[in-house]
Formats: structure tokens, C-alpha cells, sequence
């Protein structure tokens, strides 16, 4: 266990985590609502500080990131546990448990050097949500900044205010879920409401942290498919965060508790891309369909391909300091590649 860093002391031997939007109240011994956080004789710790539960060195572009430091490899780590209870969880093996599972333990600056070891650029905190092992997040990416590595959160987006801004200065990426545009929406598949919050904190990381921040909407039949929440979440990418930032749609396949639903349609998912291209969004990708032409990265300003991907395999064509090296227009691209035609 590890003392938690966000929360308050209430009487009764009660307190209240601060770590994410739940803000839960707890009695002595009870757990939060992502199981991970325990009151333990009136003071609040962590349980799966340093437990990991999946490694890999992945291609920054499984995140899915498009625009940050394209055809990278980033050391992926997921932990146990999350704040949401997604029926179509794709990950429901180690973010639905009750208390972490027996798994190995990497402590911070063994994750450090294990990326580098692995000629990884980045450490990625992923796989469940990362919010619920908070303290090891946070130390982790303190390290990870000091020996020159990137940081991401793939996140759900449900953290405080207070979280965000406590680990907003050792994060440069927020690749961010925004999984329908109504309450109804994220009732059905996460169980949460107060859903705005997660518009806000995507907002912040951005403006106040300038994080690079990418969106990923998984397009539901039936849930989150209709006009109305697609046209919702594509204004709130071009009028809250920009123009030039990556919005994923990708297919849902059955899964979890899902598996009555059918898999999404290419021609949905192509109806959503063009829902967002009309709203002005320069990116839109279309995700879980390889060899799609929207995996591309095609300039906005010349219309020449810049970045070729099928599925994981990346390409860069002509890409000059995150901007198109054939016509010098900003993609939005962070990167320390270059190819100079």
C-alpha cells in the first residue's frame, strides 16, 4: 500500500478522495469506486502502487496517437482497476477486479530504465485508466521527464481538477476518450454522469499544460451513433480545442458485456468522419478498420500525403518540424523526425 496524495480527512474516521470526479466518501476499510483506493484507519492509500499488470513496447500509434512523435516506440504500462464500469470494456480482465491481482512489481525508475533499455522515446501509462494508481503515475513521470523520455495518459478523462493540475507539468500527451455527448450516453456505457467535467479537463491539459491532446470517440450502434452526439463532439473539437486536432472515431467490436451488439458498420463509421470534416476538423482518422484511407495523414493545405499508415505501420513522407515539408502548413504534429525533401 501507498499512502494516496489526494484526499481529506472527514470525521467519523471518514475521508474523501480527491483523485478523480467521484470524489467517493469512505468508512474505514471501504474502497472506492474503482476499488483501487482504501481507507485504511482514517488515512487514504493507494493499493496498486507499482503493480503492473500489462508491459509491452508498443508503437505510439496503438494509443491511439497520430500526431505526437509519429512512428515512436513508447513503453506501454497498465496497472489494475478503473473508475468506470464500461460494458464494452476491451480491457475488462485487469480494469473490472475487486482488488489488484498477484502481478509483477516495476517501480518507478526501473519503468525509466526498462524504456530506455528498450530504445523507447516514452513512457505510456495505459491499458486501464491511470488516474487509479495516481501516486505512481505521477512519481513515474517526474523520472521520466528528468532522463529526457515523454509521457502519456490514455485516459477516460474523469480526474479532478486537482489531479490534473498536480500531474499536468510531467505529462505531454492526453489521449483523451470522449465516449458519447450526452448523460444518457455515459449512463449506458460507463455508469458515470457529470460527463462535462471530462470536456473541461481536456480543455485544461491543453491550454493550461500544453499537453498535445488527441480524441478517441469508439462509435457504439445505438448508443452513441446518431447524428446528434457525433455533431456534438466534433464542435466541441474544433471550437474548444482546435481545428487541427486528431479526433479517432473507431469501430466497436462486441466485447465484456456487449456481446449481443454487432460490430459497427465501415459506412457509420465513414458517415462520423464526414460529420467531422463538415464541423471543420482538419483529422479525422477512422480506427479498428486497417488499410482505411482515413488511417492517412493527408495535409489540409496541399493535399499531399504526409504520414502513410496501415493499421501500426508508419511512414513519414514529408514531415519538417510538425509541419508539411511540402508546403510548410502546421499539422499539429509533434515530433523530432524530419524528412526534408
Amino acid at each position: 500500500m501507498h499512502q494516496a496524495m489526494l484526499y481529506e480527512k472527514l470525521t467519523d474516521g471518514r475521508v474523501r478522495c480527491n483523485t478523480c470526479r467521484w470524489l467517493c466518501n469512505l468508512g474505514i476499510d471501504k474502497t472506492g469506486v474503482c476499488r483501487m483506493y482504501q481507507n485504511k484507519g482514517g488515512e487514504l492509500y493507494n493499493l496498486n502502487y507499482a503493480q503492473v499488470s500489462s508491459v509491452a513496447t508498443d508503437p505510439i500509434e496503438k494509443k491511439p496517437l497520430f500526431h505526437f512523435f509519429p512512428g515512436s516506440t513508447v513503453f506501454s504500462l497498465g496497472g489494475w482497476g478503473c473508475n468506470f464500469h464500461c460494458r464494452d470494456c476491451q480491457n475488462w480482465e485487469i480494469s473490472c477486479v475487486d482488488l489488484p491481482q498477484k502481478s509483477r512489481q516495476i517501480q518507478p525508475i526501473e519503468a525509466v530504465m526498462l524504456a530506455k533499455e528498450y530504445h523507447c522515446s516514452g513512457i505510456a501509462w495505459t491499458y486501464n485508466e491511470p488516474t487509479v494508481w495516481f501516486e505512481y503515475t505521477l512519481d513515474s513521470a517526474k523520472l521520466a521527464k528528468e532522463n529526457g523520455l515523454y509521457t502519456v495518459y490514455v485516459t477516460n478523462g474523469y480526474m479532478t481538477t486537482e489531479a490534473l493540475d498536480t500531474i499536468g507539468p510531467y505529462l505531454d500527451a492526453y489521449r483523451v476518450d470522449v465516449k458519447g455527448f450526452n448523460q444518457q450516453a455515459y449512463k449506458k456505457l460507463a455508469k458515470i454522469s457529470n460527463w462535462e467535467g471530462i470536456l473541461d479537463n481536456a480543455k485544461r491539459a491543453k491550454f493550461k499544460w500544453n499537453m498535445h491532446v488527441e480524441v478517441v470517440t469508439n462509435v457504439v450502434p445505438g448508443i452513441n451513433d446518431d447524428d446528434v452526439q457525433l455533431e456534438g463532439i466534433a464542435r466541441f473539437i474544433k471550437q474548444e480545442l482546435g481545428e487541427l486536432t486528431p479526433w479517432h472515431v473507431t469501430r466497436f467490436y462486441p466485447n465484456y458485456n456487449m456481446m449481443n451488439v454487432q460490430p459497427t458498420t465501415v459506412e457509420t463509421l465513414e458517415h462520423a468522419i464526414d460529420i467531422g470534416e463538415k464541423a471543420g476538423l482538419k483529422f479525422v482518422y477512422a480506427g479498428n478498420i486497417p488499410g482505411h484511407d482515413n488511417e492517412n495523414t493527408i495535409c489540409y493545405s496541399c493535399g499531399k500525403m504526409v504520414i502513410r499508415r496501415h493499421g501500426y505501420q508508419t511512414e513519414i513522407l514529408g514531415l519538417k518540424s510538425g509541419n508539411c515539408a511540402y508546403c510548410g502548413a502546421d499539422l499539429n504534429i509533434r515530433t523530432d523526425t524530419e524528412v526534408i525533401l
